[in-house]
């Protein structure tokens, strides 16, 4: 069923600033710049008494183009996706982080080994980039790449009927019950993707590096599918949207914590791998539940509120790792880097639980369907 002329306008309206470029043409763009820097990263390494500056700004410059990737693609799905598929289309996508991770875990391990760390960054940096050629060659026109650059080049000013509701968003608690909730997720996924390599090296010297950096990512892909699946399963049998997104923030925040805090708990290298993968595994249930919650929200705005939930689950993640790391210092022990991770998330489903809902609120009140 199509909806309103006015309506579909106002749809679209929101993500002006994406809509003009087009998401796909932003990723792309993105992914071209970040692959290169990627790429180039240990020839910056010896560019004399300047290196550490160049590898610093190159670093943030990632960064930041980075950053546009996951809003980009949530303003992209709101618009190409019909709701009912949005939660199993965004698991896909979200799974293709999952097998990166794995193939840069399990290859890089063995080139680190035979090649060195320079490998590492040739590798990932160049796939990146072979990507961007399959994509500029079979998806996008030369046409489509000069006309976004050109855009680009000339800023992205909004009309003033354009303008991001702030004020209206944010009035609303199940909006930030959703920021608050990515935050967490983000949050604890950073805590265990920088400690669990150095809890594995010192819990279990002897252990084979490349097993605790692929079983887990190898669980995740099949989990992030499946939670997709799921969701799109039971919306579709009735059950109301935001039950679901609730059970998904349960499985992705809660049982993912219970068995991140059994890693604090074993001396067995098979237990801890699999607590490891059970964790990263479920953690993937939030691409169901509260990264398309934001979508329910807000689909004229999708990717923009979903960067401001996306940069605020960053910082939170830059804070989370730098306090684990101060609580491995001053304890001693692991268990509260894990109890740390299941605060935090307790924190995050508590909220959402609390506070969530699956109604649309960038609309006006009087076109609000209530």
């Amino acid at each position: 069923m199509q909806p309103p002329p006015d309506k579909a306008h106002q749809d679209t309206a929101g993500d002006a600033q994406w809509s003009r470029i087009g998401g796909e043409k932003v990723i792309l763009l993105s992914a071209s710049a970040w692959g290169f820097l990627t790429a180039a990263t240990p020839l910056l390494a010896h560019l004399g008494g300047a290196h550490l500056a160049f590898m610093t700004f190159s670093r943030v410059l990632t960064g930041l183009l980075q950053g546009v990737y996951f809003p980009a693609l949530t303003s992209l799905l709101s618009q190409k996706v019909r709701e009912s598929e949005r939660a199993f289309t965004y698991s896909t996508v979200g799974a293709g982080s999952q097998f990166g991770t794995l193939v840069t875990g399990a290859v890089g391990s063995l080139l680190l080994d035979w090649c060195g760390w320079q490998s590492v960054f040739y590798l990932s940096g160049g796939l990146t980039l072979l990507w961007v050629c399959y994509v500029y060659r079979y998806l996008l026109s030369k046409q489509d790449l000069i006309l976004a650059l050109g855009v680009l080049a000339q800023g992205l000013p909004m009309a003033r009927h354009t303008r991001v509701p702030w004020r209206q968003l944010f009035r609303k608690p199940s909006v930030w019950a959703a920021v608050f909730s990515q935050l967490s997720a983000a949050c604890s996924f950073f805590i265990l993707l920088s400690w669990l390599p150095t809890f594995f090296k010192e819990t279990f010297p002897s252990s084979k590096g490349w097993v605790f950096n692929v079983v887990p990512w190898l669980v995740a892909i099949p989990a992030s599918l499946f939670s997709g699946f799921l969701s799109d399963h039971l919306i579709s049998q009735g059950y109301r949207t935001i039950t679901v997104r609730k059970f998904m923030q349960v499985m992705g925040l809660g049982l993912s914590s219970v068995f991140a805090l059994c890693l604090g708990h074993t001396s067995s290298f098979c237990k801890s791998v699999f607590f490891a993968s059970a964790s990263i595994g479920l953690q993937t249930f939030n691409h169901s539940g509260i990264s398309v919650n934001i979508q329910d929200l807000a689909p004229s705005c999708a990717g923009v509120l979903f960067g401001v939930a996306n940069t605020a689950g960053a910082l939170a993640g830059v804070v989370g790792v730098g306090l684990g790391g101060y609580l491995i210092e001053t304890t001693g022990s692991w268990t509260s880097v894990f109890n740390l991770v299941a605060v935090v998330s307790s924190l995050g489903l508590c909220t959402f639980l609390m506070f969530g809902k699956a109604q649309r609120v960038d609309l006006s009140p009087r076109q609000e369907d209530l």
